[in-house]
């Protein structure tokens, strides 16, 4: 018999290979992940837009919208040039919080201060991919805060009362999962500075005493 004779096979033929990607998906889903796309390159087009107009010079859109670019990019986006500041830190600064809590009997308790600072370099301390959280989401509130108040907590801008709800959210996100002693009525915060000592080939002398800078008792 001729091989032209033969019988067709009963086999299916392979089908096509898919193609990769978002091609390979179905109408409906490449709609839905054009969509999600779009909405991503928007989001951070408007989102470099805000940090641009923030860090620019000021100019007339920055100072008609400087109301909306400030709700954006604080406190959680904010730029600075402290990296190339002339005078780096000489102190160092550490923020306690403590609670006042109502224990299940009852009663009012004050618990005693934790040094949240002292957690974060713990935590920090000889990992080879620290947390950016840890570096410096507490540290940059701390400066937000005291950058928006004076001497007295009083505030000195509108970005006052930002400040205090941004501080008092860290604060009650760091004490609430350990928490085991009652209810969180109220927070207070403080910090506590103690200057760099100098170096034992100088002749300067350094105040190395720890000072306490204690805020008002906020209620959650």
């Amino acid at each position: 018999m001729d091989s032209n004779d033969r019988e067709p096979s009963d086999e299916a033929a392979p089908a096509p290979p898919r193609a990769p990607g978002i091609a390979g998906l179905s109408t409906p889903y490449r709609v839905v992940a054009a969509l999600a796309l779009g909405a991503v390159a928007v989001a951070a087009c408007a989102h470099l837009a805000f940090v641009f107009l923030h860090v620019a010079p000021s100019n007339t859109v920055s100072k008609r919208h400087a109301k909306t670019i400030d709700g954006w990019i604080y406190p959680e986006f904010e730029q600075n040039w402290k990296l190339f500041a002339p005078n780096p830190l000489q102190q160092n600064i550490a923020v306690q919080v403590r609670a006042q809590v109502r224990t299940p009997g009852g009663e009012l308790a004050t618990t005693d201060w934790r040094d949240l600072s002292a957690e974060d370099g713990a935590a920090i301390r000889h990992s080879p991919l620290p947390s950016h959280t840890r570096q410096n989401e507490l540290r940059r509130a701390w400066d937000f805060f005291t950058g928006s108040h004076d001497d007295q907590n009083e505030p000195t801008g509108e970005r006052g009362a930002l400040s205090e709800e941004y501080l008092r959210r860290i604060a009650l996100d760091r004490l609430l999962p350990d928490h085991r002693g009652g209810h969180i009525l109220r927070v207070q915060l403080r910090s506590a500075t103690t200057a760099v000592a100098a170096p034992e080939w100088t002749t300067e002398t350094t105040d190395t005493e720890t000072y306490f800078r204690e805020l008002p008792w906020w209620t959650v």
